[in-house]
C-alpha cells in the first residue's frame, strides 16, 4: 500500500530537482542561523549560493555526534525555543545526551514518513498496532505512535517490558501489527511458548522491527516462531527517529524517504563518497526539518545504497539492511568483526538459540574472542559428546566467517539476559589504554 503517491513514487530526476531545491535551502537556513555552521562552512570557504545541486554534497563538511554534544543542549537549534514543541535525547550512557527538536511542522512531517512506513508494511485503518517501543525521551515510541494514528490504525500505546501483558493484550484485543526491537520479539515468542499460548494462531501477521541490527537468518527466525511478517525500520534521533527508512513487502532493501533525507555511503576511514551498491558509512542530510536540521550526518551505521525502482513501486533510493556500526565494530588481531556477522552462523544452527554474548579480553598481548551461546532446550542434555560435537561446529563456522580463532561456550537456556530494547551483544573487557 502506497501512502503517498506524488513522493514515493517520483521520478527519478524530479527528485533530484526537489533535493537540489530544498538542500540549498537547508544550507542558507543552517549558515544563517547556527553559528557552528556558519563557522565550519566559512572554514572550509562555502556559502550556502555555491549549492545548486546534491552533487554539491561532498563538498560540505561532515557533522558527528560530538558535534552536537559540544553544542548542548539548544545550540544546533534553527528556530527559538518557543517555536520548539517538543524534545527528545539519547540517553547520553557516554556522556551529555544529544538533544533533538521539532516544531509543529516537524512533528507532521515525522508522522507522516512514518505512514509512509505502516503503508509499506501493509498496514491500516483496520489494523490494531501493539506498540511496544518504550515512550519517553527515546524517540521510537512516540513515532511510531504518531505515524500509526496517522495511517488511521488502532493503537495499543503498551511501551516496553512487561512481557507476559504484551501477550495477554496480544490475545484479548486480536493486535494485527507488533512494533518493537527484533531481539524483544523473539523474547515474546519465548514466553508465550512458556505460557503455553502459540503465537502463530494469534490474528499477528506482521512487525515492524528496529533500532537495532539484524540479520535475514534472524528475519527467518523471528518469522517462523510468531507466524509473522517481519519487517525492517530504520531511523535515528539525530535525523528524526524511526521513519527514515523501511522495507515494503518485497523484502528487498529499505526503501529512503529521500525527499526528506538525502542520503550518501562513504569510506569511514577516508570520508570519500563511494559508489552505488558499495557497503560503507551511512550520512544523512536532513532538507525539510525545521528545529534542527543536520548536514551529512555522519550515522556510523554500515550499509549500502540501490537506486533501481522497486517492484512494488516505489521510486525512493533503497538502502540494505544495516549490518553493524563502525563504532561497533571490534578489531580482534586486526580482523575486523561486526555482532551481525556472529549471529548470522548462530540463527541457522537448529540447536543453538538466538540468543548470545560476545566476550573480548585479552590473553597476554593478544586479544581473544569468546562466543557464549545458548542451547535449545531440546537438544541440552548431558551427553558431553553431543555438547562437544556442537561446540565444535559452532566454532568451525564462525571461525570460517571472521577467518580468526574463537573460543565457544556453550550455556543453558535462559542464561543469557534478555533486553526489552536494543540487546546488548558484545561485553568488551580489555584494558582502556
Amino acid at each position: 500500500m502506497i501512502w503517498n503517491k506524488k513522493f514515493e513514487t517520483m521520478p527519478l530526476e524530479e527528485r533530484r530537482k526537489l533535493q537540489a531545491e530544498r538542500l540549498a535551502a537547508t544550507c542558507q537556513r543552517v549558515y544563517e542561523r547556527v553559528p557552528f555552521y556558519r563557522r565550519v562552512f566559512d572554514a572550509r570557504k562555502i556559502k550556502p549560493k555555491d549549492i545548486k545541486s546534491v552533487d554539491d554534497l561532498k563538498h560540505l563538511p561532515f557533522t558527528i555526534k560530538q558535534d552536537l554534544r559540544d553544542n548542548y543542549p539548544f545550540g544546533m537549534f534553527t528556530v527559538p525555543m518557543e517555536e520548539v514543541i517538543r524534545v527528545h535525547s539519547s540517553s547520553g550512557t557516554t556522556g551529555k545526551p544529544t538533544v533533538v527538536g521539532y516544531t509543529r511542522a516537524d512533528i507532521t512531517i515525522w508522522s507522516e514518513v512514518m505512514a509512509r512506513c505502516f503503508g509499506g508494511a501493509e498496514v491500516g485503518p483496520n489494523d490494531i498496532v501493539q506498540n511496544a517501543y518504550g515512550y519517553g525521551l527515546f524517540t521510537g515510541g512516540l513515532g511510531i505512535h504518531y505515524g500509526a494514528e496517522y495511517i488511521g490504525a488502532t493503537v495499543v500505546p503498551i511501551s516496553g517490558g512487561n512481557t507476559k501483558r504484551q501477550i495477554m493484550l496480544l490475545e484479548d484485543f486480536g493486535s494485527t501489527v507488533i512494533t518493537c526491537t527484533p531481539s524483544y520479539s523473539l523474547y515474546i515468542a519465548e514466553v508465550a511458548n512458556e505460557m503455553g499460548v502459540d503465537i502463530r494462531k494469534l490474528p499477528l501477521r506482521v512487525g515492524v522491527l528496529g533500532a537495532e541490527p539484524w540479520s535475514d537468518a534472524m528475519r527467518k527466525s523471528i518469522e517462523e516462531n510468531l507466524g509473522i511478517d517481519a519487517l525492517d525500520i530504520y531511523g535515528l534521533s539525530e535525523i528524526i527517529g524511526p521513519g527514515v527508512a523501511q522495507e515494503c513487502m518485497a523484502k528487498n532493501g529499505l526503501h529512503v524517504f529521500d525527499d526528506h533525507f538525502i542520503p550518501e555511503i562513504i569510506d569511514p576511514d577516508t570520508g570519500k563518497v563511494l559508489d552505488w551498491g558499495a557497503k560503507g558509512e551511512l550520512v544523512i542530510t536532513t532538507i525539510t526539518k525545521e528545529a534542527f536540521p543536520l548536514i551529512r550526518y555522519r550515522t556510523r551505521d554500515v550499509t549500502s545504497l540501490n537506486p533501481e525502482k522497486c517492484p512494488c513501486g516505489r521510486t525512493h533510493v533503497r538502502m540494505s539492511r544495516v549490518s553493524g556500526r563502525t563504532d561497533d565494530m571490534l578489531i580482534i588481531r586486526g580482523v575486523n568483526v561486526f555482532p551481525s556477522q556472529i549471529e548470522s552462523v548462530l540463527v541457522g544452527i537448529e540447536e543453538a538459540e538466538p540468543h548470545y554474548q560476545i566476550i573480548v579480553h585479552r590473553e597476554g598481548a593478544l586479544d581473544a574472542l569468546e562466543v557464549q551461546v545458548e542451547v535449545h532446550e531440546r537438544f541440552f542434555s548431558d551427553e558431553i559428546r553431543m555438547l562437544e560435537s556442537l561446540q565444535g561446529r559452532i566454532k568451525s563456522e564462525i571461525e570460517s566467517v571472521l577467518g580468526i580463532s574463537t573460543k565457544v561456550k556453550l550455556v543453558e537456556p535462559r542464561t543469557i539476559a534478555r533486553s526489552e530494547g536494543k540487546a546488548k551483544r558484545v561485553i568488551d573487557q580489555r584494558p582502556k589504554e
